[in-house]
């Protein structure tokens, strides 16, 4: 990857400045054994401060037009597509799926401007979360803006919103008093999605509300990269103080879940669960948000 010079005025965001401390971290859930949600165990942070909402497609364009950067998607000539998200008609072509999971289609020229494939646009999307992003791409993004990606501790530090165990960003029901508080599959996975909270794709980066630090959307919408490297052992294998799995694996982590999380497939909008994907993967559901060390 070319060398890629930081930007002398980074985008505008807003920031949640944290300063630390210590939480209970994971989960006793076990319905994903190989995730290694648990066990839940107290850890201490260093102060950071967090983006409040994900990298849009706006900070994204922005990035590519002062570098000229390439995407992975881009170089490779296609990304992974939810298929209710294509025309009857482009579904109709011959397309390749993804073997397990047939709903992703593998769509020729689909990258992060044009989402959906050669057809498709952002210019109605400028404020929704940048998808089509590989962990690399992610990176690329860090080093011109002067951030960084979250560790998996901190992302989940800020997501709980200062919430002690309350299996989601807001506390402990998924829809209080009838509210739908993320974006994630309503109906028959993967068959019917009744869009009862507002989006069958991506929502903008601040729809719904905030969590107790601020951030939206830290439940679905889209995944987001972390910069660990991802092991079901994470619990066992990381410090207590400022944890990080940073030995060699395949896979890179993924927090939040994303649009297309469903009780009935992948229970993931949980603020401790887990997913990891290869650093060049990429797909319609897949984003990031930043970090800074300096909590000011």
């Amino acid at each position: 990857m070319a060398a890629i010079t930081p930007s002398k005025s980074p985008i505008a965001r807003r920031w949640s400045p944290l300063i630390g401390g210590s939480f209970l971290m994971g989960s006793d859930d076990r319905r994903f054994p190989d995730d290694g949600e648990g066990p839940v165990r107290r850890v201490t942070i260093n102060p950071f401060a967090i983006a409040c909402y994900a990298v849009s497609n706006l900070q994204f364009a922005e990035f590519v037009r002062q570098t000229g950067y390439t995407t992975d998607a881009e170089r490779y000539g296609w990304s992974f597509v939810f298929e209710a998200l294509l025309s009857d008609e482009e579904r109709r072509m011959p397309v390749n799926r993804a073997a397990e999971t047939p709903w992703w289609i593998a769509v020729p020229h689909a990258y992060w401007a044009q989402p959906e494939g050669p057809h498709s646009t952002i210019l109605d999307r400028r404020d929704h979360p940048v998808v089509h992003v590989s962990w690399n791409d992610a990176k690329a993004y860090c080093q011109w803006s002067a951030t960084r990606l979250p560790t998996e501790a901190e992302w989940e530090m800020a997501a709980r919103g200062g919430l002690e165990q309350a299996p989601f960003a807001w506390g402990d029901e998924l829809t209080p008093g009838g509210e739908h508080r993320c974006n994630i599959w309503q109906g028959n996975f993967p068959d019917l999605n009744t869009t009862e909270d507002g989006y069958l794709g991506t929502a903008p980066v601040h729809a719904y509300k905030p969590n107790g630090y601020g951030l939206h959307n830290v439940a679905g919408n889209v995944w987001e990269w972390c910069e660990d490297t991802f092991s079901p052992r994470y619990h066992q294998m990381t410090a207590t103080e400022n944890p990080r799995h940073d030995a060699p694996a395949p896979n890179r982590s993924l927090r939040g879940g994303s649009f297309l999380c469903h009780d009935s497939y992948c229970n993931r909008y949980r603020v401790a669960a887990r997913s990891s994907n290869t650093p060049d993967s990429s797909a319609s559901n897949i984003g990031f948000r930043v970090v800074r060390s300096d909590a000011s």
